[in-house]
C-alpha cells in the first residue's frame, strides 16, 4: 500500500500541476473521449490560479512524487481553468450556496488506487469546515463513477463546446452536512 502524504498547492507548483493535468487529460480520461474532444478538453480544463491563491488546492505526493492534485472553492467559477471563458471569481454564501470541487486530476500511474477520493474527502472536510452544507462539481466521464461511489448524484448532464468539439460533462451534487438523501440537491 502506497503511503500518500498531502499539501497545500502554492504558486510555486504551477509548472508541475499544468504538466500533470496534461498527463491526466491526454491518459485517463482519453479512454472515454474521441481525440477531438481531448483536444477540446485541454482548452477548456487546466489550472486555476484562484484556487491556488485561495490556498484550497491541495497536492497528494507519494515518496516525493506527484500522484494528483484537487481543490474547492468558495467562487461562483464551476470548473475550468485561467484560460477559460466566463470565470465568475465572485464568491459564494457557505450555508445558501455549494461550494465547488474543482479540478481534481490524477497522475495515470495513480489512478484507481485512492488519490481521487483522498482529494475529495479533503476538500469536502475543508468546505464543511468553512461552513459550506452542500457540493457540487462538474465530472468528466472518466471522474464520473468515483463521484458517484463518493455519493455525489447527478444533477444535469450538458456539454461544452468552447473548446472547438462537445465535450460531454456532469454537474453533480453532494450535501455534506449529513441531513437529507445523498440524493437530495439541497
Amino acid at each position: 500500500m502506497t503511503n500518500f502524504t498531502h499539501r497545500i498547492a502554492t504558486e510555486a507548483d504551477i509548472p508541475a500541476l499544468v504538466a500533470l493535468m496534461d498527463r491526466s487529460i491526454t491518459g485517463p480520461l482519453a479512454a472515454f473521449l474521441t481525440p477531438d474532444q481531448i483536444a477540446a478538453s485541454r482548452k477548456l480544463m487546466g489550472i486555476d490560479s484562484q484556487i491556488i491563491a485561495d490556498r484550497t488546492y491541495v497536492i497528494v505526493e507519494a515518496d516525493g512524487v506527484t500522484a494528483g492534485c484537487g481543490g474547492w472553492s468558495g467562487r461562483i467559477t464551476e470548473y475550468g481553468g485561467d484560460h477559460t471563458p466566463g470565470r465568475m471569481p465572485a464568491p459564494l454564501t457557505p450555508g445558501v450556496d455549494a461550494a465547488r470541487i474543482r479540478a481534481m486530476y490524477t497522475a495515470p500511474e495513480f489512478v484507481r488506487r485512492g488519490v481521487g477520493r483522498l482529494i475529495l474527502g479533503l476538500c469536502e472536510a475543508a468546505a464543511r469546515a468553512a461552513g459550506y452544507d452542500r457540493a457540487e462539481l462538474v465530472a468528466t466521464l472518466g471522474g464520473e463513477p468515483l463521484y458517484r461511489a463518493a455519493g455525489y448524484h447527478e444533477i444535469e448532464r450538458f456539454e461544452d463546446d468552447r473548446g472547438g468539439a462537445p465535450v460531454p460533462l456532469v454537474r453533480m451534487g453532494k450535501r455534506l452536512d449529513g441531513f437529507g438523501p445523498s440524493g437530495d440537491p439541497g
